[in-house]
């Protein structure tokens, strides 16, 4: 049983964990489509929500601290600006659920359950 068990580890260790989910949340936010496995995918749905949500604009104009949070974990500046100017205003309104899985099959090589994350358009 994995009652109480968080996260899922997909058999890494946990700094290529956190590696892995920033690479793949960096290229989320610069495609805002990517195909991988569906476990990948469910694991990192949370991770990507919780940047859009700092990314979000709050009541003062620019928040130092908001992008040194997001800093820490999107390495690249292009993307942490886009996610900043473009991805996080367009969720103002949205009280979350900025992200859609939709199941794809099994791949060909090794028959992995595959899907696709992608950032939802609409507003509500």
């Amino acid at each position: 049983m994995r009652h109480r068990k968080r996260y899922r580890k997909l058999n890494r260790t946990p700094s290529h964990r956190r590696a892995m989910l920033a690479n793949m949340a960096t290229s989320l936010i610069y495609e805002e489509r990517i195909q991988t496995t569906e476990a990948k995918a469910k694991e990192l749905r949370p991770f990507v929500e919780k940047l859009i949500t700092k990314a979000k604009p709050s009541g003062e104009e620019t928040n130092v601290h908001r992008r040194r949070l997001v800093a820490r974990v999107i390495r690249d500046k292009k993307a942490a600006k886009k996610l900043f100017d473009e991805i996080g205003p367009r969720y103002a309104e949205r009280p979350g659920g900025y992200t859609r899985i939709i199941k794809l099959g099994r791949r060909l090589g090794d028959n992995a359950p595959t899907a696709l994350i992608e950032l939802v358009r609409e507003s509500v």
